[in-house]
């Protein structure tokens, strides 16, 4: 064989671990566009991690447990990327199993143009994720605050009584994370004060 057909010839097996790499990147990447709703569905399912139920729950009408206090606290993070503060009226509240309790939760647009937030809530000790029962949540859909607004929002929830007797606190935590919105109609009505009038 000459010296230029050896240098064309293509070579069987670099060939094999390219096509092999490629592969192995694409189901890579589709694993991992996957994995996160396969965990969020994971953890809506067994309640790891603290995940709460994403919509409003009815109010269980059974005795309360006054033999037992549970101790509930409120904490409050700011993800990046959003400019608000959240409040809490009170950062504990002690409640018997089986009470509905309501706690003040407050938000506050800190720059100077209207944004979309969430509030995405996570409960420690993870096993009483399944026994946190809420009613009125803000959680449940986004927001909206116009440049400097503040909103104050309430927070409806129960206990069950079903709740493990080894748990004496829970802690429930809301993060703030932006929602990508388009601004303009909204910015338009705030502007205009007529609805769809130019």
């Amino acid at each position: 064989m000459k010296e230029s057909e050896r240098r064309s010839a293509p070579y069987p097996g670099v060939r094999r671990t390219v096509v092999r790499s490629v592969a192995t990147l694409v189901g890579m990447f589709a694993f991992a566009f996957a994995l996160v709703p396969l965990y969020d569905v994971f953890c809506e399912v067994t309640g790891i991690n603290g995940k709460t139920n994403g919509t409003a729950q009815a109010l269980i009408h059974q005795e309360v447990d006054e033999s037992r206090y549970v101790t509930v606290q409120f904490i409050t993070r700011n993800g990046s990327g959003l400019p608000w503060n959240l409040e809490v009226e009170t950062r504990q509240v002690r409640v018997h199993p089986g009470q509905s309790t309501e706690v003040g939760f407050a938000f506050q647009n800190a720059s100077s143009a209207g944004t979309w937030g969430r509030a995405v809530p996570s409960v420690s000790p993870s096993n009483a994720a399944p026994h946190l029962r809420k009613m009125t949540c803000f959680c449940f859909e986004e927001q909206h605050l116009m440049a400097g607004e503040r909103l104050e929002l309430p927070l409806v929830f129960q206990l069950s009584r079903d709740l493990p007797p080894d748990i004496n606190t829970v802690t429930l935590v809301y993060t703030l994370y932006p929602v990508t919105r388009d601004e303009a109609p909204l910015q338009a009505l705030a502007t205009d004060g007529k609805g769809d009038e130019a």
